[in-house]
């Protein structure tokens, strides 16, 4: 194994409870009507993906480029007030950066996993939005470009996540997948059961000891 590629949100940030109330708050400013089925929709999603999904299937009336783009702008309020690192990530990611190159592969745009860098200090050398994807998660594109600007095969890596379309992602990119479930939204059992899952982020260094 090569190098080890993180997901941010319910990996090294507690944001996804953040995003989901941001997305229903604007949504509901915004002439939309939230569903049950939203939260889990979105989760994976490209910027562009959500954007249109807040429009379409939730009713924003909106653009899909002003509607990602009022969200973004309010999570980046909710960054600045609190940052919700989760507890024990920034030292295994640390620990695991000694040993091996490491990544971020993230739905999240750009500008806010600049943001989750700039406050932690990580070293971490490359950082991939799926914005820059033909497609969010699941689809496998933003593991194999993160697996591509470090200079290795996708087989070589491990990837870290948390929810469902995040693993099912690592997995078509046919990586090696460790899994720490988000209590918050748990990723589906048949597609846990095709991976290593781990307590917490704290005990991954360990495991690729």
């Amino acid at each position: 194994m090569e190098a080890v590629i993180f997901d941010l949100d319910g990996v090294l940030i507690d944001s996804e409870q953040v995003w989901d109330e941001v997305r229903q708050s604007f949504a509901a400013s915004h002439g939309g009507v939230w569903t049950p089925e939203a939260t889990r929709a979105m989760q994976g999603m490209s910027t562009p993906e959500w954007g249109a999904y807040l429009v379409e299937a939730v009713g924003v009336q909106l653009t899909p480029a002003e509607a990602s783009a009022g969200v973004i702008a309010e999570m980046e309020k909710a960054y600045a007030a609190h940052l919700p690192v989760i507890p024990g990530a920034v030292d295994a990611v640390r620990a695991v950066a000694e040993r091996f190159p490491v990544a971020i592969a993230s739905s999240a745009p750009a500008v806010l996993i600049k943001v989750f860098l700039d406050v932690t200090g990580l070293p971490v050398p490359v950082a991939v939005s799926s914005e820059e994807c033909a497609a969010g998660k699941p689809s496998p594109d933003v593991y194999l470009l993160a697996a591509s600007r470090l200079g290795v095969v996708p087989t070589s890596c491990y990837a870290v996540e948390d929810s469902t379309n995040g693993l099912r992602a690592a997995l078509a990119a046919g990586m090696t997948v460790l899994a720490v479930p988000n209590p918050h939204f748990p990723p589906a059992p048949d597609v846990l059961a095709q991976v290593r899952v781990l307590p917490s982020i704290a005990d991954l260094p360990d495991a690729l000891a």
